[in-house]
């Protein structure tokens, strides 16, 4: 269980984040057409993973529109933004913001994603939700980087997870 705030107050999530140097559990999330990607749609790809609570939070957006930016000028490499919000508002987002160099992805069915990577939180107002983490995973599967953002209003450091590409 990874401990972590929500405006200063005590949340938790269901687990740690995967480690560093282990592989990427494979997944089933839905697409804003629905169909479903797992994690060999992305073969060969590098990917960063946003992972946060929910599209229509500051925060949240703000990492979408930030790492678009950045999505544009990685080679080989692709975003996948992960929440479990519906498909729907994912694409209503980017739509409206122009936001095309990033593909949202959605745990809303199961949210096994969530809770196979530690990410599910499992007490207070955000409950079921995500937590605000980004994983770094190379073209084979393999972590690279991993961050589980203390407090969850907070952004990530984009820096550092960009940097191990």
């Amino acid at each position: 269980m990874a401990s972590i705030t929500l405006k200063g107050n005590a949340i938790n999530t269901i687990s740690e984040l995967p480690k560093v140097g282990s592989k990427l559990a494979d997944f089933k999330l839905v697409q804003n057409d629905l169909s479903v990607a797992t994690l060999s749609t992305f073969a060969g790809k590098k990917l960063v993973l946003n992972i946060f609570p929910s599209i229509d939070t500051g925060t949240c957006a703000t990492s979408v529109r930030t790492f678009n930016e950045s999505a544009a000028k990685l080679d080989n490499t692709t975003v996948l933004c992960i929440s479990r919000d519906l498909p729907f508002a994912q694409g209503r987002f980017c739509g409206a913001e122009g936001i095309t160099n990033v593909v949202n992805l959605s745990d809303f069915q199961e949210g096994s994603f969530g809770k196979a990577n530690g990410l599910e939180i499992v007490d207070g107002p955000l409950k079921g939700l995500h937590s605000r983490a980004i994983i770094v995973v190379d073209a084979d599967g393999t972590i690279l980087y991993t961050e589980q953002v203390g407090e969850i209003v907070d952004e990530p450091n984009y820096e550092a997870a960009l940097a191990v590409l």
